[in-house]
Formats: structure tokens, C-alpha cells, sequence
């Protein structure tokens, strides 16, 4: 699949509020994706992505006792190239911090959450699949289930966790589930890119969605316009309410 889907303003959220493969979707229960006593793993590409894609499940399991894991592959230091307000060497540690902020509003705070920065370079992880690979399987334990980005999610970093994710996973024996977050931009209902027959739903509560929502406003960098640049915010209101929906979705893993 083409790994630069991301283009123009995307599906209007208005579309996946009456799409039909999200009406008949199957849901899942956190009793069904992660055992009781089961560690789970949550891979980001970038700081945020932990919240964007996953911020429901990560209320679940800190209410249900899991133990967590969060990898952050990248610093997130490319997301604003060529910006004077927010050069790249200072990127790295201020996306961090809001990661951490956005955790916080979530309730989580260390030492519940272990998080391990990779800092493998932003925008470039297809180049470093193999070691990507390599890294987070060095951190997995017998029993972990873990959760990355859809490996066709039209972003490269997104693709290439998702891609390298699985292949720590299957070496590591443990289950993998995939998850889209670019993909709300590019796809549309019955989309046939997409692997609709292995999607499930995880259902939030409106208190779920809207501390998901305050968690997501605590990445500034990334919803702000950068006046050095004259561009727009990396998540505008449009992307962001399409990923603060009353659930979230994961592909499971075929069988076979």
C-alpha cells in the first residue's frame, strides 16, 4: 500500500458517523484482548499516538490493574520541518513532556506506566525496520499483548512499527493487535484497502471520550499553527474529532 495516504482533509467525520462497516461492527471486551494478569504493550510511532489510537483501551487497563508498557519509537522530532518555532532538537523533549501530561490526564503516572523511548529517527523507521523489530522484541515477556499501529495505516512510520511489531510479536509468541489512526482520513465505508472482517470494536464510555479528549489537547506542538512556516496545525480539529469517536478499533490477528 502506498505509505502517503495522507493528503487534503481526508473523510468527512460525518461519513463515519453513518458508515455502515462501523454500525455492524463486531465489539471486543477488554476481557477479550488482554487475560487478567496479562501485561500489556502499547507501541507508538510518535509521542501521541499512544493517546490518539489507544486512550480508551489505556483507561480500561489501568482500571482493570494490567500492567503497562508504552514504547514510543520515534521523538516525534520531524513533525514540524523547517520550523523555527519548533526546531527539531528541542521537539524531542517538549513532545515528551506533553506525552507525559497527556498520561497524567488520562490517571496514569509512573511507576504504573514503564515507557521506554527508542529514539529511533522520526520519519525514517522503514529504514530501520529490522532494528525496530529487534528492539521491541528484546522488551516483550512470555504472556505480553501488544498494541501497534495498523502496518497499512498510509503513514511510513505507522506502517513500519506495524510491520515490525508483528514481526517481534510472532517471535516473541505473543498476540498482536494492529490499530488505524491515519486510516479515519483515507478510507471511507466498505473500503476495500481496509480488513474490515478482522476489525473490532472496543466500546467507551462519554467519560471514556472525554478524558480521551482532554488527553489529546495536551499535545500543543501538534494543534497549534507554526506562524515561522505559515503552516497549519499537524492535527486540526476535523482529524482530531474523527479520532474521538465512542470507540476505538483493532484489527485482530488472522488466523492461520
Amino acid at each position: 500500500m502506498n505509505t502517503n495516504l495522507i493528503v487534503g482533509l481526508g473523510t468527512a467525520l460525518d461519513h463515519w458517523h453513518h458508515a455502515q462497516c462501523l454500525a455492524n461492527m463486531q465489539p471486543i471486551t477488554l476481557a477479550d484482548l488482554v487475560p487478567e494478569g496479562a501485561r500489556a504493550v502499547i507501541i507508538a510511532p510518535h509521542p501521541d499516538d499512544e493517546v490518539l489510537g489507544t486512550a480508551g483501551l489505556l483507561q480500561q487497563l489501568h482500571a482493570a490493574g494490567h500492567s503497562l508498557l508504552l514504547i514510543s519509537i520515534t521523538d516525534g522530532t520531524a513533525s514540524h520541518p523547517g520550523s523555527t518555532d519548533w526546531p527539531a532538537e528541542q521537539l524531542g523533549e517538549l513532545r515528551a513532556l506533553e506525552s507525559r501530561e497527556a498520561l497524567r490526564r488520562l490517571g496514569l503516572q509512573w511507576p504504573h506506566v514503564s515507557w521506554l523511548r527508542a529514539g529511533f529517527q522520526d520519519s525514517q523507521v522503514a529504514d530501520r525496520e529490522h532494528a525496530v523489530a529487534t528492539f521491541i522484541e528484546q522488551h516483550l515477556l512470555p504472556g505480553d499483548v501488544v498494541f501497534a499501529t495498523w502496518r497499512e495505516d498510509g503513514h511510513s512510520d505507522h506502517d513500519a512499527v506495524g510491520r515490525a511489531s508483528s514481526r517481534a510479536a510472532k517471535a516473541a509468541g505473543v498476540t498482536l493487535y494492529e490499530v488505524p489512526i491515519w486510516t479515519w482520513h483515507w478510507a471511507h465505508d466498505h473500503d476495500p484497502r481496509v480488513p474490515w472482517n478482522r476489525a473490532r470494536k472496543l466500546c467507551l464510555s462519554p467519560h471514556a471520550v472525554a478524558r480521551k479528549r482532554y488527553a489529546a489537547h495536551a499535545f500543543t506542538s501538534q494543534l497549534q499553527q507554526d506562524p515561522s512556516t505559515g503552516l497549519g496545525p499537524i492535527l486540526p480539529p476535523m482529524v482530531l474529532e474523527r479520532l474521538l469517536q465512542p470507540f476505538e478499533v483493532l484489527f485482530v490477528q488472522e488466523e492461520g
